[in-house]
């Protein structure tokens, strides 16, 4: 069994409906995984994506904020989600595949703008949730399984345009690349992007602050897939569609994507 998954931030599914629609369609991946859907479950737009073969979908939703959302050509058995951190945010969701592969799809909180607990609760927020997600993969390893999503971290010093520039700036703190290597540990996930494309700046997201982002390049790495080490062999094609960030009324990440053979 052979599919391609692809993971966006989409920044409100409904608002870019005709931006997930133009996806489908032109790079065609067996599976959708969103974050940042804002929206309840039940006013995803599920007709047209349907239309486009994506007859599956487990998803958590929300109005207004986070949500998360897994469209499949491929049947998909619903397993699930965990509250990291106990927000009450609808930000974790676990399908299967028939073939008995686990997908989870994660929204990291992004974690404020100063990356100090004691200043900012939402710093706080985003440590706690990487700290119970490292907890839970310790106590239950995972296995033949694909974790993706908008992790909101760039753990690498090519995972951003300037190492030293954001080493005091949130997603990129060492204490945020600490939790999310100790998350990484835990269920001793295998970073797909990088296996595939070892060296060299790669990001998946630009700021919307930037006036020209193509022309300043000061991208991040936030969005990632990863897979045990069982299927992590499996795993090749990966690549990052940053002419999405060009496209009308834009996200402001991009899809990553990979394709597995099992």
């Amino acid at each position: 069994m052979s599919f391609t998954l692809a993971s966006w931030n989409i920044n409100s599914v409904r608002l870019r409906e005709g931006l997930v629609a133009r996806l489908m369609e032109e790079e065609a991946p067996d599976i959708l995984c969103l974050q940042e859907c804002k929206s309840p479950v039940e006013l995803i737009p599920l007709d047209r994506f349907n239309a486009l073969g994506y007859t599956h979908i487990v998803a958590r939703g929300q109005k207004g904020y986070n949500g998360v959302a897994i469209l499949s050509k491929l049947p998909l058995t619903d397993v699930g989600s965990h509250d990291f951190a106990a927000l009450g945010h609808a930000r974790h969701v676990t399908a299967r595949l028939d073939n008995g592969v686990v997908i989870h799809n994660c929204y990291v909180p992004a974690g404020g703008d100063i990356p100090d607990r004691e200043q900012n609760e939402k710093f706080g927020h985003k440590l706690d949730f990487l700290t119970q997600m490292r907890d839970h993969f310790h106590a239950d390893r995972p296995a033949k399984s694909i974790l993706v999503g908008d992790l909101n971290i760039a753990p690498r010093e090519d995972d951003v345009w300037n190492h030293k520039q954001l080493l005091k700036i949130v997603s990129h703190t060492p204490v945020e690349v600490e939790h999310l290597g100790q998350t990484q540990d835990a269920g001793r996930w295998v970073d797909v992007t990088r296996a595939d494309i070892p060296t060299g700046n790669l990001y998946s997201w630009w700021s919307y602050r930037s006036s020209d982002w193509d022309t300043a390049d000061k991208g991040r790495r936030l969005d990632h897939i990863w897979a045990t080490p069982d299927i992590a062999g499996a795993a090749h094609g990966s690549r990052i569609l940053r002419p999405a960030r060009g496209w009308d009324a834009p996200s402001d990440h991009v899809p990553v994507f990979a394709t597995f053979d099992l």
